[in-house]
């Protein structure tokens, strides 16, 4: 892992060690249905594993962990149904918050959208992945974040994470992608400072549906590279 894991005592080491594997899993530091070693990641962390034991209940609960009986934790792994749901989902939230977004708290809103989206160029320009990743995460969070209404924000933090992983563990390798990907979220920040809604829901649709493509077909293509390997060490 790349990162420090230790943990400081700020707040609960629970709430901290979820907020860790959460960012972990959201980062591909650990890779969908890879199992996470519970002793070697609390000794990591600097803590006992009742913490961690915790952390990764409350990350079952997100689904984002999967807690096997007698086998262990594993990071959770997407059926094609599950993305192509959870894709339905962000289709009908995005546009509805960028709406409230615009409606409530325009200005904050733009600045926020207008750093995610220098981030993107910036991280793009240095092909880091990762940190587009992060950048493009960013993006479609500060539409929760401004709209101004907390059942919607919650609504979207069912999701946020899974997102956020699969973006980074089922499309950071293909740069094409995220050349195209920067270009439709420039057009997104100017149509949301103009308030032109109807063409931002359009482009929203045609955003997530192509992401669901390619999270399907990376993710269907990911699992049969692995069960080809796993006859191999057979």
């Amino acid at each position: 892992m790349r990162h420090s894991l230790k943990l400081a005592p700020k707040e609960s080491l629970a709430a901290q060690a979820t907020q860790r594997i959460r960012n972990a899993i959201a980062d591909g530091e650990f890779a969908l249905g890879e199992m996470i070693p519970e002793e070697s990641l609390a000794k990591a962390m600097g803590v006992s594993r009742t913490p961690v034991r915790e952390a990764l209940n409350e990350l079952q609960r997100m689904g984002l962990v999967t807690i096997k009986p007698q086998r262990g934790s594993y990071v959770f792994e997407p059926t094609e149904s599950d993305i192509a749901e959870i894709c339905d989902y962000r289709r009908m939230l995005e546009t509805q918050a960028a709406r409230s977004a615009f409606l409530k708290k325009k200005d904050a809103c733009f600045l926020a959208l207008s750093n995610a989206v220098e981030q993107m160029e910036h991280s793009q320009k240095n092909l880091d992945k990762v940190a587009y990743g992060h950048a493009d995460t960013q993006f479609h969070d500060a539409l929760f974040e401004h709209c101004d209404n907390a059942y919607l924000r919650a609504a979207y933090e069912l999701v946020s994470s899974k997102i956020a992983a699969l973006r980074t563990q089922l499309t950071a390798p293909f740069d094409d992608l995220r050349i195209q990907s920067l270009e439709e979220h420039r057009v997104f920040l100017n149509l949301f400072n103009v308030g032109d809604f109807s063409r931002f829901e359009v482009l929203m649709r045609e955003h997530v549906d192509r992401t669901c493509d390619i999270f399907t077909n990376a993710w269907v293509k990911r699992k049969k590279e692995l069960a080809k390997s796993a006859v191999k060490t057979k």
